[in-house]
């Protein structure tokens, strides 16, 4: 192991057993301390309120799956249980292959594709979903410039995506690396939804440059869908796939942030 490798293999195992919530993560059975992020979302904006159908996009290693299905089917349905229920509630995409999870229809494809999307409706049975999410990030060049715009790309890739499938008064989280103008994004996002927020939760680290749009209330044909037009009609998928999974973060800024998968 070459000595870079070495000191940020033992700063990031150091830093892994001090950090609160990647402890909690593995006590409570989380793949990945991310888990707390969608969480604590929800505490203030109740993204799960009135939710049956949920589509997790770029969701490797699953640990916002996890959370998903814990909320969607709830007490009623007890793990082990899930996976008998007719109606599947929760559907994961994500270019890599991903271990099952209880009651979690999973997708492996492109979130640019047409039949992505058409596998996903498949699962839903041709009913829209109500929440759609995403914890995707690129793999990163280390360069910020040019990272803000790979993720800005995936962002936009999972909102053609959402605008697809999700139902009329429905709502959309993801993840977006911040910069000094997010005028890009407010535009985009209020093309489509009624209400925009953007928020960093307690559990992303103060040193990461990650923040999650929240868009409430989607208007479907009362939108304005203006750039996303043409996207939205063809869904064609560019050379190399956008549904990169989350995983790599920012090189030195936010290499923490890569311990957010769990090590058992």
């Amino acid at each position: 192991m070459k000595l870079e490798k070495k000191r940020k293999f033992f700063k990031n195992t150091l830093y892994s057993k001090t950090d609160i919530y990647y402890r909690k993560a593995k006590e409570e059975g989380f793949r990945a301390r991310s888990a707390y992020k969608l969480l604590q979302i929800n505490d203030e904006f109740n993204l799960f309120q009135n939710v049956v159908r949920a589509v997790d996009l770029c969701a490797a290693p699953g640990s916002w799956s996890q959370v998903l299905a814990n909320q969607l089917y709830g007490e009623e349905v007890p793990e082990g249980e899930r996976s008998k229920q007719a109606q599947v509630r929760v559907v994961s995409v994500d270019l890599q292959e991903m271990a099952p999870i209880d009651g979690v229809g999973i997708v492996q494809g492109d979130i640019t594709r047409n039949e992505t999307l058409q596998q996903v409706l498949a699962v839903f049975q041709g009913q829209q979903a109500d929440l759609v999410v995403s914890d995707g990030a690129p793999d990163v060049t280390g360069l910020h410039e040019i990272d803000q715009y790979l993720q800005a790309q995936l962002l936009h890739a999972a909102l053609i995506f959402t605008c697809c499938m999700l139902r009329e008064g429905g709502s959309f989280c993801a993840k977006f690396f911040k910069s000094s103008d997010l005028s890009y994004l407010y535009v985009m996002m209020k093309q489509v939804f009624k209400n925009v927020y953007v928020v960093k939760p307690q559990s992303s680290r103060a040193s990461s440059a990650e923040a999650f749009v929240v868009g409430l209330g989607f208007l479907g044909e009362k939108a304005k869908f203006g750039a996303l037009s043409d996207s939205i009609k063809t869904m064609k998928a560019p050379s190399g796939g956008a549904g990169s999974s989350e995983g790599k973060k920012e090189e030195e800024k936010e290499e923490e942030e890569e311990e957010d998968r769990l090590t058992f």
